[in-house]
């Protein structure tokens, strides 16, 4: 066993949080939007950012602050307002960006040095991704067979790693997919497919 955990216990929660980085959410839509336009360098690092926010989220969880903010309602609505607003405002640039011709190299440079940072912040402000860690991963913990702490490190690990991997493999496609293709159609589409899912993501997570 490996940090207390039973092999079908772990075979389980890898087999669940495959099927969960599968489904299309804040995250997976940034790293998309940023490949589509500014290729796959900008796609990969978007997804370090966004795994990186999460690895955030698997230290609050082991530390015991998720569950603080998940029981107070004001900070838990602040960050929840703050996300939504977020993900409107990349959802309005995006559209905004979706009928202009791609960036320069240089430009393009620019943009993937920031798509960590925003990626970080896309993933930090989403409330459900607090939520998700505090009740999904103890979920997984058997309190008689290690130390509880050691078990959600190894846990957490193993969810950063899973969506590190299909988000990286996302953005690498659709990055060079998108490379090929230069200023077709399908990468403008994506642009306004993407800004789409942003804002609508955003409402409908200020509406609760």
């Amino acid at each position: 066993m490996t940090a207390g955990l039973p092999p079908a216990v772990l075979a389980g929660y890898l087999a669940a949080i495959v099927l969960l980085m599968l489904t299309p959410g804040p995250d997976m839509m940034f790293v998309l939007a940023n490949a589509a336009r500014y290729g796959a360098r900008a796609g990969a690092v978007a997804a370090l950012g966004v795994a990186a926010g999460e690895a955030v989220h698997v230290a609050a969880v082991v530390a015991g602050l998720a569950t603080v903010v998940a029981a107070s309602p004001v900070l838990f609505t602040a960050i929840r307002w703050a996300g939504a607003a977020y993900l409107v405002v990349l959802g309005v640039r995006a559209l905004r960006d979706a009928g202009r011709p791609n960036a320069s190299a240089d430009r393009a440079d620019g943009r993937a040095g920031r798509a960590f940072l925003r990626g970080l912040l896309t993933n930090l402000l989403n409330p459900k991704m607090i939520l998700f860690s505090v009740a999904f991963l103890p979920q997984f913990v058997r309190p008689g067979e290690g130390p509880v702490a050691a078990q959600l490190v190894l846990l957490g690990a193993l969810f950063v790693a899973v969506q590190l991997t299909v988000d990286l493999a996302l953005g690498l496609g659709a990055g060079r997919i998108a490379g090929r293709w230069g200023d077709s159609r399908w990468t403008r589409r994506v642009d306004r497919v993407c800004a789409v899912a942003f804002v609508a993501l955003g409402i409908r997570l200020a509406a609760g």
